[in-house]
This record gives structure tokens, C-alpha cells and sequence, in this order.
């Protein structure tokens, strides 16, 4: 009772991930009422299943049981009257006959049970038969080793549905193979959703997008999202073991996995984990688990990413859980560590545009600015000027 009492103020105190804002903005009187609402919901369709079941399976099936143990005796007493075998034989088969009977009323409780968790399992069912409406393309990506692949976007647009407003308007821009680029802006500028575009997670509503002269939508789908790793903002890290998130697969490479770890500044953590890679995280599953920080998390994200080797790199927010030490140290090193790939930083810190051979600055959907960050510097009229020394006053 003691283990299952802390188990449970474990729980509370923020091991669950919702925990934390649970208690500290007192959302449980919130929960409590979404609960009943949904409780509610589910208790009628509960009892309407189990109405339907009691009236056309468990009435019949005992009706059924009764009459059948009842005809079974009947109709071996009568055999046992007749002499067909001797009066020791009855129980023998009226054993038999309850246990077919007893197999008959398994069968329809099973019926039943497939009845009551119909009804719950519907909505589940219903949603993975959604079809994907966009266009899967059927071109092979072609397979590089050089890593040679250049995107174009042309007068790219996109409005999300029931939006009249377009996130990103008349977006034009070619990415050349092997370039740093650097995308920054305000909040709400575009960035998040030019990757997405890239990424094809969303078709154009307008424009088109061009990998080595073909529209990417006549790729295969597939096989055009396996040029990309991406570590969005919202990542998430599975409760699994360490080496399945990093690869992303039922095994790994255990010496790539270590060295990657090492890279990107998470080789101290990891040394301390007597299990290494076959530590799990988080404790959702597995009571010897290991509950790792923001800023850990983010590098085990840095490290899947660079895992997958793939040409295209995208790191949306890479570092905003680091310190600034951390920070530097990865940034110093990912310049060698990305090698030949073609690398995108989205980043509010433009202390990392210094490092990229390109920087992007998006505002309100458009691309209002382009260059190098000595050129953008320059102009003091620009976006980016204005952003950096917003950043820059506070560390003078």
C-alpha cells in the first residue's frame, strides 16, 4: 500500500507530463468536469450496449444453458432406463453434455464481448480509415551519394483551411546543396510553416516547389520525406529506450549512437546511465526509467536528427532549452558535424546567423531580406537590423 501511495504522489507532483500545470494552475476541478462530461458519454453507451447484450445474448444464453442441462438429463437417464449403459455412466455423460453447453455460452459471451467494444472502438477505427488526400507522386527520388539535391520555390503561398489569411505569400528562393541557410523573423512570420512547405507536410495553395527540375509533388511521397531530418519545436521523445529514439528503429548502431551523443554535448548524461542505450526514458512504462531535463531532451533530438544521415538538415528552435555554453558548444561543432548537408537553423537567437552562409528573414509571410549577416547588418534600415540590436542592447 506504502509503494502504491508514492507511486501515485510521484505522479502528482509532475512525473506526468501535465502534472506540473495540473497543480500549479489547480486545473482539477477543470479535469474532474471534462471527466464526467466524457464519463457520462461513455456510461450510455455503455448501458445502451449492455442493455442489447443482456436482452439478445445473456437472457437466451441461460434460457438456452437450462433447457439444455435440463434435456441432457432427460435424455440420458431415458438411454440409462433403457439399459444402453449402466446407472454409473450417467454422470460421465451428463458431464459431457454441460461441457458442450458450457463451450456454447463462451462462444456467444465472446459475441458479446466484440458487441460492447464495438461501440468504443468505432471512433478509433473510423479515424485510421481517413484517407490521406494528398497526392502520394509515384517519381523515384534519385539516390545520391554527393548529396546533390537543390529545392526552388516558386511564388510559393499557403492558407491554411478556414484561414482567409495566407501564412506565407509569393515565397521565391532557391536552396542550394550544401548551404547553410539561417530563417529568422518575429513570432508568427512564416518560418515554422516554410519548413512544413519544404518538408511536404503541406501542398502549395499556390506556386510550386522544385527538387532537381521536378515538381516534388510527383515523387514518391515517401521517399522524398526520407531526405529530411527535422527537429521541429514540439520534438517528442518516446518512453522507450535511449537507442530506439535515437534511431528510430527496433535496433541501432551502438557505436554511431554513442558518438553522436558525444557531439552533441550529451556524453556526460550518458556515461551516468548504467543501462547506456538500453536505458528507457521518462518513467511511463518503467519504473527504471530516467527523467531527463529540456535542454537533454533537445540534444537527444539533435542527435536522431544527425542519426538518420540524410542530405537536408532543418533544426526549428535547435538550441532554445540549452544554456549558453551548451549552446556554443554545439554550434561550434555542428558546422563539421552536418559535413556536406544542406542545413536550415530556424532560430530567434541570431548569435548562430554568424555561422550560416545565407540568413532568410521572413516577415509577416513574405521574405523581406536576404543575405549574408556582415550584408544584413549593414542596412540599417532593415528588418534585421533592427532585430539584432534589440537582441545586442541587452548584452552590452
Amino acid at each position: 500500500m506504502g509503494r502504491k501511495m508514492m507511486d501515485e504522489n510521484r505522479i502528482l507532483q509532475g512525473f506526468h507530463p501535465s502534472g506540473t500545470d495540473n497543480r500549479i494552475y489547480r486545473q482539477q476541478p477543470l479535469i474532474d468536469c471534462l471527466y464526467e462530461k466524457c464519463n457520462r458519454e461513455h456510461k450510455k453507451a455503455f448501458m445502451d450496449t449492455a442493455h442489447k447484450i443482456f436482452c439478445f445474448i445473456v437472457v437466451p444464453g441461460s434460457v438456452f444453458s437450462w433447457l439444455t442441462k435440463g434435456f441432457s438429463y432427460l435424455i440420458v437417464c431415458c438411454y440409462c432406463t433403457l439399459g444402453a449403459f449402466p446407472v454409473g455412466s450417467v454422470i460421465k455423460y451428463v458431464g459431457y453434455m454441460e461441457r458442450m453447453t458450457e463451450s456454447i455460452q463462451t462462444l456467444l459471451g465472446i459475441f458479446g464481448s466484440f458487441q460492447e467494444n464495438e461501440k468504443f472502438l468505432a471512433d478509433y477505427l473510423n479515424f485510421f480509415d481517413i484517407e490521406n488526400d494528398m497526392y502520394q507522386g509515384s517519381l523515384a527520388v534519385e539516390k545520391r551519394s554527393d548529396k546533390q539535391f537543390e529545392i526552388s520555390f516558386r511564388n510559393v503561398s499557403l492558407r491554411y483551411q478556414g484561414s482567409s489569411d495566407f501564412a506565407l505569400k509569393n515565397i521565391s528562393l532557391n536552396l542550394r546543396s550544401g548551404e547553410r541557410v539561417a530563417v529568422v523573423g518575429m513570432n508568427g512570420s512564416g518560418k515554422t510553416t516554410f519548413v512544413k512547405l519544404l518538408c511536404r507536410l503541406y501542398d502549395p495553395t499556390e506556386g510550386e516547389i522544385i527538387m532537381n527540375d521536378f515538381n516534388i509533388r510527383k515523387y514518391d511521397y515517401r521517399q522524398y520525406l526520407n531526405l529530411f531530418s527535422v527537429v521541429f519545436q514540439d520534438y517528442n521523445l518516446l518512453a522507450v529506450p535511449l537507442g530506439n529514439n535515437i534511431s528510430c528503429d527496433a535496433s541501432w548502431d551502438k557505436e554511431k549512437a554513442e558518438g553522436l551523443l558525444e557531439e552533441v554535448g550529451f556524453g556526460k548524461r550518458y556515461r551516468e546511465m548504467p543501462k547506456g542505450l538500453e536505458t528507457p526514458i521518462y518513467r511511463n512504462f518503467d519504473t527504471d526509467g530516467v527523467e531527463i531535463s529540456g535542454g537533454e531532451a533537445q540534444k537527444i533530438a539533435l542527435a536522431r536528427a544527425l542519426y538518420r544521415d540524410t542530405p537536408f538538415i532543418i533544426l526549428d528552435e535547435p538550441t532554445a532549452a540549452l544554456d549558453p555554453i551548451a549552446e556554443a558548444e554545439i554550434y561550434a561543432k555542428f558546422d563539421e558535424i552536418a559535413g556536406d548537408k544542406t542545413t536550415i537553423y530556424i532560430s530567434h537567437r541570431l548569435s548562430s546567423c554568424r555561422l550560416c552562409d545565407r540568413i532568410l528573414v521572413f516577415h509577416e509571410g513574405r521574405i523581406v531580406q536576404s543575405g549574408t549577416h556582415r550584408e544584413l547588418l549593414a542596412d540599417d534600415t532593415g528588418k534585421y537590423y533592427e532585430m539584432w540590436h534589440a537582441q545586442a542592447q541587452y548584452y552590452a
